[in-house]
């Protein structure tokens, strides 16, 4: 197992939220972690659930047919993608609180299926819009009204995350179709739509990632300026941590098992991510829940039934 973390001591958060909420949700007490869940019915149906950090009181919140899928959170509030009252897989934006009430729709503009980042407490979100062929994202307010359109000028980009203090966004990017696909790569700019540059490279000796497979993975950014991300090498998925500049990555899974979605708690103690075991291409894959202790290393799983558990978040408890 090659694990080289040593981050314990830090106050960590993903995806551009401010100090001044990280203070007000170190403590672990009010935490639960939500995730998304296909129930295995004829229809295509995801439903987002909550549980505690210990695995219990498990609950749907969504309970609508469709999909839900959650990609974010902040505060006590959800973020989550839905093609309720619309079209199959045609997805707009929502929020909830953890408990799955004060269910209010943010944006009438439909959206790419792709994670999301906040800044400013959830006063502005960064999404990946559909139908402007992949080539920017909007930032958007609270209220749905569209800020700014940030152009990257690359062919294909989705999973935008703010940085901590909001400045810059890291997502998946490639400047160019490959066979079947894009083989995307971590890239940062600037919200002046400056600076852009590529983060990651994957190996070039690794062979073991397909086209379609991830050489980078959706990205956290932490409060400790560093990325964290899942990538397929040596024929299996891990989570992985880099500097902004690009340097030191370090390997944070073990290997001979697929992590891949992951969130991290905000006092950087915990790292709840999706699991399976690595399957063959004609298997389907029936991913769980776990949590990682960073500073025993201890994984605990959660959620380990029949049912496909995926891309968990960490969420304060909804407020009385």
């Amino acid at each position: 197992m090659k694990n080289t973390i040593l981050l314990a001591s830090l106050v960590l958060v993903a995806c551009g939220e401010n100090p001044a909420q990280i203070e007000e949700a170190n403590a672990p007490s009010d935490l639960r972690i939500a995730f998304n869940v296909y129930t295995n019915t004829p229809e295509d149906n995801y439903e987002v659930f909550i549980m505690d950090l210990d695995g219990s009181n498990r609950k749907n919140i969504t309970n609508t047919p469709g999909v839900d899928w959650v990609y974010s959170a902040y505060g006590d509030r959800l973020l989550f993608l839905s093609d309720r009252d619309t079209c199959h897989r045609c997805y707009f934006l929502y929020e909830m609180d953890a408990d799955g009430n004060n269910v209010r729709r943010i944006s009438d503009r439909q959206l790419q299926d792709s994670w999301m980042g906040s800044r400013f407490n959830g006063a502005e979100f960064i999404v990946d819009p559909k139908g402007i062929n992949d080539t920017a994202f909007f930032r958007i307010s609270a209220d749905g009204a569209i800020l700014d359109t940030l152009y990257h000028g690359l062919a294909y980009a989705n999973d935008p995350c703010f940085s901590p203090n909001g400045e810059r966004i890291v997502f998946r990017g490639a400047k160019e179709k490959v066979k079947h696909g894009y083989p995307a790569e971590l890239h940062i700019i600037n919200t002046d739509r400056t600076g852009l540059r590529q983060l990651t490279h994957y190996p070039a000796n690794d062979t073991t990632a397909e086209w379609w497979a991830y050489h980078a993975g959706p990205p956290q950014w932490r409060s400790d300026d560093r990325i964290t991300y899942c990538s397929k090498r040596k024929g299996n998925l891990s989570i992985f941590s880099i500097k902004p500049d690009g340097t030191d990555e370090q390997q944070l899974t073990p290997d001979g098992f697929d992590e891949d979605w992951h969130a991290w708690s905000p006092d950087g103690n915990l790292l709840v991510y999706s699991g399976t075991p690595v399957v063959s291409e004609e298997d389907r894959p029936v991913y769980d829940i776990f949590l990682m202790d960073m500073r025993t290393k201890e994984v605990k799983p959660l959620a380990t039934d029949t049912l496909s558990e995926q891309a968990p978040v960490f969420v304060r408890a909804a407020r009385e």
